[in-house]
């Protein structure tokens, strides 16, 4: 199959990509021979060395930098404490890119979620029930990245009052307003034994806003990376392609630290520097995988805009390409290869798979290699459409959440370390 996909042929394709998945397979041919049953399965045995605790206690260190907005010195503490930790795990080739926010010449760009950015009013009350008008299940609507939306929707934006958060200790935590100018973000990398020109890139975004902690946006998701980056990186585990954990910065302000890092580092993938050394300080992209929001999934609003405070029943790890990707069709067959890779491997939840990939850090990927994201539920339909209350709001704090919710985003990381794991011939060492 081509790159360019037209959007309508998906739908065809997801169901040629499961009968694959059941059937044949989908994945590279190194990585099609299942080895789930067999006690001595390097994945399981990855995959056993995450735990609850060490998940929670990583997203909880990330809770002390406040909400961790970019241009404040929060943040910036935040950076180095990342790149302490990876180094602690193990994780010693660190890295950081640095850049200028807002861009020389640009106007910053901003989230579906920003007040400020254009979106449909509210409808009116309907006089007789007090309910939206045209809130009653199967209204058909416009969503963010151009999805459609079905159902009830609750509204979204983003909280900059200080004195909405109620708890005082959060609310001085946030208090400095960002100022424009320099920027860091920091990564590090796994080097492949045998084929170090090649990775796959883990990425999650490390700031987020709202007076809040940023447990959901992004914290799950950066303490699901740094969690792999320990993983991969305990000496007795040795890969043959390079795996490179990135902690991106400036998300929430239109994924200006992913685009500087494409911007400053495409052309030099596979180049290897210096020559004869078998050092490639960009190898080669072979697949990028975001990881953007990973706890909460409760469900849809009701009629009255709310969402429930407990998990719903079908929660569920969203795997999500981008149907209009110039490589949809390369994105989606990775999205499917994880979601088998979720079927043998995950503990509690299953996964799903999607084509509302937008406005996330895989997003300036999407045109130059197979780019997909995991996620509580649909970022463009569901997200959206307000089944996370807490997105952007001062509730996005430790206390909201219960294991069942830190427990989904423990499985997205299960799933995401099997798949790597199967791409990248990791083995462990007896």
């Amino acid at each position: 199959m081509g790159r360019g996909i037209p959007a309508v042929a998906v739908p065809v394709l997801w169901l040629f990509a499961a009968f694959l998945v059941s059937g044949a397979g989908s994945a590279p041919v190194e990585a099609q021979q299942p080895g789930g049953q067999e006690a001595d399965d390097p994945v399981r045995e990855l995959v056993s060395r995450l735990t609850l605790d060490e998940y929670k206690a990583t997203l909880k260190g990330l809770t002390r930098f406040g909400d961790r907005r970019q241009g404040t010195q929060r943040n910036r503490d935040a950076v180095d404490w990342i790149e302490a930790t990876l180094q602690d795990f193990g994780c010693t080739t660190t890295e950081r890119v640095h850049y200028q926010y807002p861009p020389a010449g640009a106007q910053p760009r901003r989230s579906f979620a920003d007040p400020l950015s254009p979106r449909p009013p509210p409808p009116p009350p309907n006089e007789n029930t007090g309910t939206p008008t045209g809130g009653d299940v199967g209204r058909r609507g416009p969503g963010p990245g151009g999805s459609v939306i079905f159902g009830y929707r609750a509204r979204t934006g983003v909280n900059r009052d200080p004195m909405a958060q109620p708890d005082e200790r959060i609310r001085e935590l946030n208090r400095e307003e960002p100022v424009d100018g320099d920027r860091s973000q920091v990564f590090c990398t796994k080097v492949g034994a045998t084929r170090p020109d090649e990775m796959y890139i883990l990425g999650a975004h490390m700031d987020g806003h709202g007076v809040n902690e940023a447990v959901d946006d992004d914290g799950s998701g950066t303490a699901l990376v740094m969690e792999l980056a320990r993983i991969f990186s305990s000496p007795d585990v040795e890969t043959e392609r390079s795996i490179r954990f990135v902690l991106w910065n400036n998300e929430e302000t239109g994924l200006n630290g992913a685009r500087a890092y494409v911007e400053q580092r495409e052309a030099l993938q596979g180049v290897e520097d210096p020559p004869g050394s078998g050092r490639y300080p960009e190898p080669g992209w072979l697949g990028m995988i975001q990881h953007d929001m990973m706890l909460w999934d409760h469900g849809a609003p009701g009629p009255d805009g709310r969402v429930s405070r407990d998990q719903r029943p079908e929660a569920d790890v969203n795997i999500e390409f981008q149907s209009n990707a110039e490589l949809a069709t390369e994105a989606m067959e990775l999205a499917f290869f994880f979601k088998a890779a979720n079927e043998q491997y995950a503990t509690d939840y299953p996964a799903t798979v999607g084509p509302h990939m937008t406005n996330t850090d895989s997003t300036p990927f999407m045109h130059l290699t197979p780019a997909i994201s995991l996620r509580e539920n649909e970022r463009g339909a569901q997200v959206g459409a307000g089944w996370n209350p807490n997105w952007h709001q001062p509730t996005d704090v430790w206390t909201t959440y219960t294991d069942d919710d830190f427990r989904l985003g423990l499985n997205a990381a299960q799933t995401t370390l099997a798949a790597i794991a199967q791409l990248v011939g990791a083995t462990v060492e007896r």
